[in-house]
C-alpha cells in the first residue's frame, strides 16, 4: 500500500500512547481492541482523505451527526468507537480524539 495523504495528531498525550503503543492498548482494552484500534490507525494512516475511507467501508468509517457533526467514527469492539476529525488545509489531519460509546 502507498502511503496517505492523512497526517494524524492526537487530543492528548494518553489517547497516543494507547494507539502507538499497542502493549499500552493491550493492557487498557484487551487483545481484540487493541488489534482493533492498531488496524483503524494504519487505515487512517494510509487513507488519501476522510472520503476514501468512507467509499471503501474502512472500518465502517462514517460521520456523525448532531452534537458530534465534523467528527468522524471507526468501528471497534462493540459498542466502542475511535472518534476522529479532520482539520481543514491542503494537508488533511486526521485529529484522533477519543475511543468512546458515544450511543
Amino acid at each position: 500500500m502507498r502511503s496517505g495523504d492523512l497526517e494524524i495528531t492526537y487530543k492528548n498525550k494518553r489517547i497516543e500512547r494507547i494507539c502507538r503503543d499497542p502493549v499500552i492498548a493491550r493492557k487498557k482494552y484487551g487483545n481484540e481492541m487493541a488489534v482493533k484500534i492498531s488496524n483503524c490507525v494504519s487505515q487512517i494512516r494510509v487513507a488519501k482523505n476522510v472520503e476514501y475511507l468512507i467509499e471503501l467501508h474502512l472500518g465502517r468509517c462514517h460521520p456523525l451527526t448532531n452534537d458530534r457533526k465534523g467528527q468522524y467514527a471507526m468501528d471497534l469492539v462493540h459498542p466502542y468507537r475511535l472518534v476522529f476529525l479532520i482539520k481543514d488545509g491542503e494537508i488533511q489531519i486526521a485529529n484522533i480524539l477519543e475511543i468512546v460509546d458515544y450511543h
